[in-house]
């Protein structure tokens, strides 16, 4: 018996030992080791988790990055600036750059997510490329414009693709996408004085888009506003006292007269400088006519916000008053009554001795059409 009992010792140890050496443990339940877990060794020479899955924020980031590089591709090939003096050159590319154009316009136009500095930095250099450029020599030498009448229009062969860059600019202008704060670093004082320069195109379509978008910068860069007011006066400086020609005049006062009428009341001094030091100046230039109704406009905005201006208004008419021009004469008489049914008599009563030997003057003019203007 103790040699049976012996005997069966002797062969569990040896089946132990065994299965502890992981060679044939499968008989006994408590031979089973645990599955071994991965090294460091094996998991730090690929750099890769062995099961995680991956991150979603890692993933938007890449799809992130993928918009920006592709918005930015796309604009990227939109500066290059092509001859469009002849049709046939580049036709091609000119037609690329038009659908690649166009594809920015739908892409901001639907566009669900900020776009981020590096994009708003490449729209800002793109619109430099194409916008900002110097116009053709003008053929003005020799020739007398009526004061009434505009010169021929000119048509720029560009607009094809000018006016989508206008549109896409118009588009980033307005669209709450792009921070404000962030493109400010952008149209900064640079970017809107060449902008300004623009207005003098000989190209009504170009002024006209370009009288929208510097409303709409107004309205938004607020920090924008006292360079603008200031750009805006030296234009006008320049245009009296210097050139006596400038295309965009009347674009700019309509842009003004809005801005005008957005000022609070009491008007602030510098806003008074405004109408004295730029705006009355403009009655000066023979081409006056041309944009007569807006200067009236904002002078009258001046007058509905402060009636004291009035008497200001009269005596600057009566200072740049034409004196051989019967033409103006009756453009002057003209505004001289929208003036006076907007003043009160004690301002009325400051300027009256001037204001009316002024029009015993126009009694008197040799031109029938201005005495029927001072009668009736």
């Amino acid at each position: 018996m103790w040699k049976q009992f012996i005997g069966k010792l002797s062969w569990k140890a040896m089946k132990s030992s065994s299965g502890g050496g992981g060679g044939g443990g499968a008989g006994s339940p408590l031979a089973k080791t645990p599955p071994a877990l991965p090294s460091s060794r094996e998991n730090g020479a690929t750099g890769k988790p062995s099961a995680s899955p991956p991150s979603p924020l890692a993933g938007a980031g890449a799809e992130v990055r993928s918009r920006e590089e592709a918005f930015i591709q796309k604009v990227n090939i939109c500066c290059a600036v092509y001859d469009f003096s002849d049709r046939g050159k580049d036709s091609p590319e000119k037609e690329r750059k038009r659908q690649m154009l166009m594809s920015l316009v739908d892409c901001i136009g639907a566009a669900e997510e900020p776009l981020t500095e590096t994009m708003i930095a490449a729209c800002v250099r793109m619109f430099a490329a194409n916008l900002f450029r110097v116009f053709p020599p003008k053929v003005r030498l020799g020739t007398t414009a009526s004061e009434t009448e505009e010169d021929e229009p000119f048509f720029d062969p560009s607009w094809y693709h000018l006016q989508v860059v206008y549109e896409f600019l118009l588009r980033f202008v307005t669209s709450s996408l792009v921070d404000a704060k962030v493109a400010r670093k952008y149209v900064d004082s640079s970017f809107v004085s060449k902008l300004l320069d623009l207005f003098d195109s000989d190209d009504p379509r170009e002024r006209d888009c370009l009288k929208t978008i510097l409303h709409r910068i107004y309205g938004k860069f607020m920090g924008n506003r006292p360079f603008i007011r200031k750009a805006v006066s030296n234009i006008f400086y320049r245009f009296v006292f210097e050139t006596d020609h400038h295309n965009g005049i009347a674009e700019l006062l309509e842009v003004f007269g809005s801005v005008i009428s957005g000022f609070a009341k009491p008007l602030k001094e510098e806003h008074k400088l405004f109408l004295w030091k730029a705006l009355i100046p403009l009655h000066k230039p023979k081409s006056v006519g041309v944009y007569l109704p807006q200067l009236t406009y904002c002078i009258t905005q001046f007058i509905e916000k402060e009636p004291k201006l009035a008497g200001t208004v009269i005596r600057g008419l009566l200072k740049y008053w034409p004196v051989t021009n019967s033409q103006k004469e009756m453009m002057f008489l003209g505004e001289l009554e929208e003036v006076l049914e907007l003043t009160d008599m004690a301002e009325f009563q400051k300027c009256m001795v001037p204001l009316f030997r002024r029009i015993a003057s126009c009694l008197n003019s040799s031109h029938f059409q201005v005495q029927l203007v001072v009668t009736f």
